[in-house]
């Protein structure tokens, strides 16, 4: 059943009501991942739902963090990085990054002839070099060519709808 006019609550965005907007934007699903660079100091990981394919030819991806975010750095000087698409049953591993940057530094991690950490049990992995990067408001919008992609057939999704994790089957 399709919701009628009267269902939609309508608003102009602004600084009074920037929760309402975050609202409206968690409304669209999305799946989730983490993204990892190399650093002198470890492994910097993020979570970030601001993942979408580009073009196959170049392959591209993109992805959009934070300016204010203390990783932001770490990822804006990066001339490399990893964008995980985490299964269902990674969200442990999503909530342990999303508290601490430094979270995957107590892992023993794989890391790519880049330098950059590897995790397993992903639903698909895009091992990137920094392509392109745009001013997007509050965000940067981070454009990574696809050097080496990787993915498994099985396992579910890790979804994020209405600000709460869930799980994406296929059907």
């Amino acid at each position: 059943m399709l919701a009628s006019p009267d269902d939609m609550h309508q608003f102009e965005p602004g600084p009074t009501n920037e929760r309402v907007l975050r609202d409206a934007f968690g409304r669209f699903a999305t799946g989730v991942t983490v993204v990892t660079v190399g650093t002198d100091n470890g492994p910097v990981a993020i979570t970030a739902n601001s993942f979408s394919s580009v073009s196959i030819d170049p392959p591209l991806v993109l992805w959009s963090p934070q300016k204010t975010s203390r990783r932001f750095p770490f990822f804006a000087k990066a001339p490399h990085f990893v964008i995980h698409v985490l299964s269902a049953e990674q969200s442990d591993l999503c909530w342990d990054v999303a508290k601490d940057m430094a979270a995957l530094s107590k892992l023993d991690l794989a890391q790519n002839p880049e330098g950059v950490p590897i995790l397993e049990g992903c639903l698909a992995r895009f091992e990137c070099s920094h392509h392109a990067a745009y001013d997007g408001g509050d965000h940067e919008i981070v454009v990574g060519r696809v050097l080496r992609a990787s993915m498994r057939d099985g396992g579910d999704a890790l979804g994020f709808f209405k600000g709460r994790m869930s799980t994406f089957q296929a059907q």
